[in-house]
């Protein structure tokens, strides 16, 4: 119940920083914000294959619960991360850069680990949750590639692990290619907007 508790807050609290964005016509480096549980039985699979005991699950697996922000561009991603070291209603434990240091499998995330106080009837529970920060297109290849680990049971054969990297390298392009012309599409959403308000405004 605690880490639902805190995956709900949380998404409260990350949405919560686009909506300030928004109502000062800003960009907003985050475009969504996503959560979840992880399932008993996804915890007790890990835990059997890290070697993590059961009595030390709340010390030693850190995604139980687990928040992921959307941006559209690659800078937006240390934007959030730098919003996200400014917050003290939670401590960052530790922090790993997949873009800088992409995985060997072709994996591109920033990821946080943070120490959340949850209030509950019992007192204050701190608990580990995890947040990943990446871009629509990394985030499309890391869902395939999950996809394809869960179905070859993490073993996933050669062929396709070279095409799941040159797919990586591609999203990687993409999104290099969109950060190139930033200011433009960012002009062209903000127009967009002020025109459905002008509508909605005279619709009204």
């Amino acid at each position: 119940m605690p880490y639902k508790q805190a995956v709900e807050e949380l998404k409260v609290k990350l949405k919560g920083l686009r909506s300030q964005f928004e109502l000062q016509s800003r960009h907003s480096p985050i475009e969504f914000v996503t959560g979840r549980v992880k399932p008993i039985a996804s915890i007790l699979d890990k835990a059997s294959k890290k070697g993590i005991p059961l009595d030390r699950l709340e010390t030693e697996m850190q995604d139980i619960a687990g928040l992921r922000i959307m941006c559209q561009f690659v800078d937006d991603i240390k934007n959030v991360v730098e919003l996200l070291r400014k917050r003290n209603d939670f401590e960052i434990v530790e922090e790993r850069n997949y873009i800088s240091h992409k995985k060997a499998s072709g994996y591109r995330s920033y990821h946080l680990v943070i120490r959340y106080p949850v209030q509950t009837i019992a007192g204050e529970k701190k608990i580990l949750a995890e947040i990943q920060i990446r871009t629509l297109a990394m985030n499309f290849w890391a869902t395939i590639e999950h996809s394809l680990n869960y179905k070859y049971d993490g073993m996933i054969p050669e062929d396709i692990q070279l095409r799941l990297q040159r797919a990586a390298e591609a999203a990687f392009r993409l999104d290099e290619e969109m950060s190139l012309i930033r200011d433009e599409i960012r002009e062209a959403q903000a127009f967009f907007t002020k025109k459905k308000e002008l509508q909605q405004r005279n619709n009204s």
